[in-house]
């Protein structure tokens, strides 16, 4: 805005000078104002030289994040990363199990046969953890994107059977198979598909790396330590803060295994039927028909006698009496994975995560006579209870083998620009400064200052060094890169004022901003280019310090709020979310690289010149 109003009111000026000449000078020829403008503005480019230094922290907080990561992933160039949830839980205050309040069962009620010890029995117990799943539907014909054969055209035809995306939704078909009830008929030719489920969804899960077909040893154990919500150390003032390195299962602090088995991520969305036919709908069978249905998740049983012990039979108990009692008497639970039989890394959507307790009473049937318990029958009638996740953490545990990791670390740390940049979600990071090597002042920024041009465009442009790969696919590097002041962890001038939107795309917001993962000509990921315009103005304009700018991966360009991290120099940072939820990395040019494409890592300043 400041480059464009300059440039602005000084073509005006230049014009009014213009004009002047023109009135005053009966001889002016036309020719003089051809070159006029011409010579009066020059559009031009700048290559100033960037720093960068590799850093690294030691451990991160992960409480307060949106989600939480399960599983083990082996970066390309890095090394492996593996995570595992511990959970605080809470259940809602003073529940009644059954009809009656347990009070009631035992006191019993003369008036009301009906009143009677009900036995409530766990029957089944799960704990469930839904992935985050894409619906988006550009064209809103009923296909999602990911499935659709266009999914900028609504009258696209994805199954081919000659009757269009849209028109086969909104006729309660399946858009998707040619033949929607599976009865041999095709949907263009079937005069009756009523028999197809129209409510049944396909779903396109996100945020799953690796072998999505592995097998591993899914584990939860009870945990036996308590998570305060506040932190006694703060006399109870502030929140508890948790970090990547407590494990508080190595520390010894769990009690019983509630599961243990092999396991497979099923990504079809769950369907339950009713469990009875009902009598009185002769034509409908209701056990053919569906009840509930869940988004895909990870859904596993867990140990029937512990709950029935820790849960239902404490009903009226001063453990339900709040959420302190309860965390204090079901302390949570510490979630494992391990024995992969290939990489597998889930980000999973933890605050819709809960355990659902089934259980089973007995319900005194009068059968409408108070009076006359003669023709009174007991039945069993099923109930769900559920547990809620409340407080929760990662322990990250990384194990990085480039030694050239440490080697560019130690030269950081001597002042010395890195050669590369490993940036990484298990902590690997970099620091840039622009103009100028820190121990060598302001001196050149203070000259371009004196050239006082008018700044129309900077672009902060990092390369990957394709040469550290044998095989690139897009898939395996951060989909964007964050860039943020480093010392207070705050955003850059140039992210706060974009306001630019993309809904059709994931983490596509701010894209005049930037940081997006690039392809070259033969479609392998490239570079990732930032544009900087504001804050290279600020410098320029000597109302902003040249400071020290932090570099990440990033998950979610909206997730920037600032962690507490402890560095390689044990130093106490703060530090982007955005770095703690991406488990990917990428190998950039620094400084010091010797095989820079396009003139390597570079602010581009594109500048207009009096």
């Amino acid at each position: 805005m400041y480059s464009s109003n300059m440039i602005i009111s000084r073509l005006a000026i230049l014009l009014v000078f213009s004009l002047k000449v023109l009135s005053c000078d009966k001889e002016y020829h036309s020719a003089g104002s051809e070159v006029l403008l011409p010579i009066a503005l020059k559009s031009k480019s700048y290559s100033a030289p960037v720093y960068s230094f590799q850093k690294k922290v030691n451990y991160y907080q992960t409480d307060g994040l949106p989600f939480a990561q399960l599983g083990r992933i082996q970066i390309p160039g890095f090394g492996i990363s593996e995570a595992s949830i511990t959970a605080r839980l809470e259940a809602s205050t003073n529940p009644i199990f059954g009809k009656f309040s347990q009070i009631r069962e035992d006191d019993g009620d003369l008036d009301n046969p009906s009143v009677i010890n009900e036995r409530e029995t766990v029957t089944q117990v799960y704990l469930e953890i839904p992935f985050f799943n894409n619906q988006n539907d550009k064209d809103g014909d009923g296909v999602i994107d990911a499935l659709d054969l266009d999914p900028e055209d609504r009258e696209s035809d994805t199954d081919g059977d000659g009757i269009t995306d849209y028109e086969e939704s909104r006729s309660n078909l399946n858009p998707l198979s040619e033949d929607s009830d599976g009865d041999g008929v095709l949907d263009d030719l079937d005069q009756d598909s009523s028999s197809y489920d129209n409510e049944n969804k396909t779903y396109e899960i996100d945020s799953i790396y690796g072998n999505r077909e592995t097998f591993f040893n899914l584990k939860v154990y009870e945990l036996k330590y308590y998570l305060s919500q506040y932190d006694p150390t703060t006399n109870f003032a502030k929140n508890s803060i948790f970090f990547s390195n407590t494990d508080y299962f190595k520390s010894g602090f769990y009690g019983e295994t509630l599961h243990d088995e092999r396991y497979k991520l099923n990504f079809e969305e769950l369907r339950f039927n009713f469990e009875e036919d009902d009598p009185n709908t002769e034509d409908v069978d209701e056990s053919e028909i569906v009840e509930t249905r869940l988004t895909p998740r990870i859904r596993v049983p867990l140990d029937k006698e512990f709950f029935q012990d820790k849960i239902l039979d404490q009903e009226g108990e001063v453990v339900f009496s709040n959420n302190d009692n309860f965390s204090r008497h079901f302390r949570g639970l510490i979630i494992r994975a391990d024995n992969f039989d290939d990489d597998l890394y889930m980000i999973l959507d933890i605050n819709s995560a809960r355990i659902t307790i089934e259980y089973q009473y007995d319900e005194v049937n009068i059968n409408g006579t108070l009076d006359d318990t003669s023709d009174d029958t007991t039945e069993k009638i099923s109930k769900t209870f559920l547990i809620n996740f409340g407080l929760y953490f990662n322990t990250v545990e990384k194990k990085i083998f480039n030694s050239q990791v440490d080697q560019e670390i130690l030269a950081s740390q001597s002042n010395v620009p890195s050669q590369h940049m490993y940036l990484t979600g298990n902590g690997l990071f970099s620091t840039l400064k622009l103009f100028e090597h820190s121990s060598k002042g302001n001196q050149l920024l203070d000259e371009l200052r004196e050239n006082q041009w008018l700044i129309n465009e900077a672009n902060l442009i990092l390369y990957i060094d394709q040469n550290q790969y044998n095989h690139m696919n897009k898939s395996q590097f951060p989909d964007r890169l964050y860039l943020y002041k480093y010392e207070t962890g705050f955003p850059l001038t140039d992210y706060s004022i974009d306001n630019t939107v993309n809904n059709n795309e994931i983490n596509r917001s701010k894209f005049i901003y930037g940081g997006i993962l690039e392809l070259d000509e033969e479609n392998k990921p490239y570079r990732y280019k930032f544009r900087i315009t504001d804050h290279v103005n600020r410098l320029f304009r000597s109302d902003s310090a040249n400071v020290y700018l932090g570099l990440v991966p990033s998950n979610g360009i909206s997730n920037i709020e600032p962690k507490r991290a402890e560095t390689f120099d044990q130093e106490f940072i703060n530090y982007p979310a955005t770095a703690i939820l991406n488990p990917k990395g990428v190998i950039l040019h620094g400084t010091e690289s010797e095989n820079h494409p396009d003139g390597g890592l570079k602010l581009e300043i594109f500048y207009t010149e009096f």
